[in-house]
């Protein structure tokens, strides 16, 4: 296998994922929160990081044996994926023009390791845009690479869940200042809409071409 196709579905799917992860919410103020209280932060990043990767690798895996010798239905997937992080990305440049700020309380009382795994388990579990990002559309993506190259499309997602998430609990005392700013947020979401309209370009490519 070529290493510039394991490289590509790597990056692929490090930075789909990245892109997708970043933003404003409740799943990411809440690891902020820990990071900042510094309680439970390596259950936390492990338990958040660990389930996107098992969202991610079923994803792919359930999208690839639905695609599997339906190469119309492939296409049409990908399409509707284009026109999904076609308008994901333009949503993220509106965003950008009204931009908002991550807030995270550093103080509150103290939970046991269950009680914060319980609530991570929902802020995570409980958002439906995890399906809808992690599942369908990584998922979609991944699945239209063959063989091995699934699994490194994988890795590289996960790889991008992981970094994000330790960034984010372990380097809560350095990032809550910048992620505070608006305008450090609105830099992050023109970069995000700016990555994901090539993103959804090169997709609509592969939807067009059958490929």
């Amino acid at each position: 296998m070529a290493y510039e196709q394991i490289t590509t579905a790597f990056i692929n799917g490090l930075v789909m994922s990245l892109v997708l992860i970043v933003a404003i919410g409740a799943q990411n103020a809440y690891v902020l929160r820990q990071g900042l209280r510094r309680e439970h932060v390596s259950a936390v990043v492990l338990f958040c990081a660990a389930s996107d990767a098992v969202l991610i690798a079923a994803g792919v895996a359930g999208m690839a044996q639905a695609l599997k010798g339906k190469p119309a239905f492939a296409s049409a997937l990908a399409g509707l994926g284009a026109l999904f992080l076609g308008a994901y990305g333009l949503r993220a440049l509106w965003r950008s023009r009204q931009p908002g700020a991550l807030q995270a309380a550093a103080h509150g009382t103290s939970f046991s390791r269950t009680a914060v795994l319980a609530q991570a388990a929902g802020f995570t579990l409980l958002n439906p845009h995890v399906y809808l990002d992690t599942v369908l559309l990584v998922g979609s993506t991944g699945a239209q690479y063959g063989g091995s190259l699934k699994a490194w499309f994988v890795a590289g997602s996960a790889l991008a869940s992981a970094l994000w998430f330790s960034a984010l609990g372990f380097g809560a005392r350095w990032l809550a200042p910048v992620f505070a700013r608006p305008r450090a947020w609105q830099m992050l979401d023109a970069l995000i809409g700016g990555t994901m309209l090539v993103l959804a370009a090169l997709l609509a490519r592969r939807a067009l071409l059958g490929t």
